[in-house]
């Protein structure tokens, strides 16, 4: 008998270096979409960060707490107490929700983390996550991390009237929502005020979901960093204030919003003790802990008066209004932002059918970087013609975007 070689066994397969988890995610738009804004000197309009800062009492709070000692070595893990006890007042002074500050609340490195610690740590692998669709890119990312399968639930144009002029917006489709939960739905994933499509869920949309998470016993993650751009009649209103929605709620928000400090990557998770010792499992073993200066000056910001608020959402409605306007005289179809800082518009008034196309396009035709919302589908055909466009720029920033477009178009 002849002993084999090793030159008769087939060379082994080399095994791709990437996760096969995370094979279908590849660079983020925004990150190329931000080269292309760079290398082509155009107005960014894609990623959704201001370009100013914002309140100076708020900056001189995060440098007095550096010089003062105040987080410059690891904070604690669920976040420093004044944070806790800020982000505790401010939900029952708004919303009229109560937690413990101690049990009921986790801080994170801003959303993002929220949102990855709350899938890792809630999700078995096969468990399937309902999730609005279009998404923030972290959503399906991250479902797939913890092994999950997402189930997405198209939000559609839908025209309707307000004071008599027509009125287009995305609307959830709640029968359709309901048809997408199975005996292997773990939670679903809601967004409101909605990125990318400006969209606030209504009094009644929320109730009926509510109602499906009670019946069919699902948890329920909420992102709602939006909260305080909501324009127009719209209101925000949390799903964890909703009937039998206390106990099963793990609400997620964030100080980069609402202070225009993106940077910070300050956020936080809001729940019941079991579900916040759920995510922060999982989150200790992300950052750990993160932002501990600025964790001081978030807790000064959460109390400052309603007049900040107000003006802060009044800006942004005006910055809206800018662009809107601009993005309609330049033949866009425009979709009524009532919440978040985009605008979603449809191209094909302007013969555009391709938003992919469009947007790496765009640049050198008009000087201006927007985001194809394909990229926040699974259903890539249902958002082909929708391209997305950031507000929360300097005014003189937006008309200036305004005139490039209505040039080109």
């Amino acid at each position: 008998m002849t002993a084999m070689t090793s030159s008769s066994s087939p060379a082994p397969t080399p095994r791709p270096a990437l996760n096969r988890r995370l094979a279908e995610f590849g660079t983020t738009i925004f990150a190329e979409m931000s080269a292309l804004a760079l290398r082509t000197g155009s107005i960014n309009l894609g990623q959704g960060f201001p370009d100013t800062d914002g309140p100076e009492e708020i900056r001189e709070a995060a440098v007095r707490a550096l010089r003062d000692g105040r987080g410059n070595q690891y904070p604690p893990g669920p976040g420093v107490p004044e944070l806790r006890t800020a982000i505790v007042d401010h939900q029952r002074r708004r919303y009229g929700l109560t937690f413990d500050p101690d049990t009921e609340v986790l801080v994170t490195a801003g959303a993002t983390e929220a949102i990855a610690a709350a899938l890792l740590g809630l999700l078995e692998p096969g468990d399937e996550v309902v999730a609005l669709e279009p998404y923030y890119d972290s959503y399906a990312a991250c479902i797939a991390m913890a092994g999950g399968t997402r189930v997405p639930v198209t939000l559609r144009p839908s025209e309707g009237f307000r004071d008599g002029v027509a009125d287009r917006r995305f609307r959830l489709d709640l029968d359709e929502l309901r048809a997408a939960v199975t005996d292997r739905t773990r939670l679903l994933l809601i967004n409101t005020p909605h990125n990318p499509t400006g969209t606030v869920l209504t009094r009644e949309e929320l109730t009926a979901i509510a109602e499906l998470a009670v019946e069919r016993d699902l948890l329920v993650v909420t992102d709602e960093v939006y909260e305080h751009l909501v324009f127009d009649d719209a209101e925000h209103l949390p799903l964890a204030s909703f009937p039998g929605m206390r106990e099963r709620t793990v609400t997620i928000g964030s100080a980069g919003k609402t202070f225009s400090f993106t940077g910070w990557k300050v956020g936080w998770v809001t729940a019941a003790p079991e579900l916040v010792t759920a995510v922060r499992s999982a989150k200790q073993y992300l950052t750990y802990v993160a932002s501990g200066p600025f964790q001081y000056a978030v807790a000064e910001a959460l109390a400052l008066p309603d007049s900040y608020f107000d003006g802060f959402r009044a800006d942004m409605r005006a910055k809206r209004d800018v662009l809107a306007a601009g993005l309609a005289d330049a033949g866009f179809e425009v979709f009524r932002t009532a919440g978040t800082y985009f605008i979603t518009t449809d191209i094909r008034p302007l013969g555009e059918s391709d938003g992919f196309a469009f947007c790496r396009a765009l640049p050198e035709r008009a000087g201006v970087v927007a985001i194809p919302n394909a990229v926040f589908y699974d259903h890539r055909e249902a958002g082909a013609p929708f391209v997305r466009f950031a507000f929360c720029k300097r005014a003189e920033v937006l008309e200036e975007a305004a005139k490039r477009l209505k040039a080109a178009f």
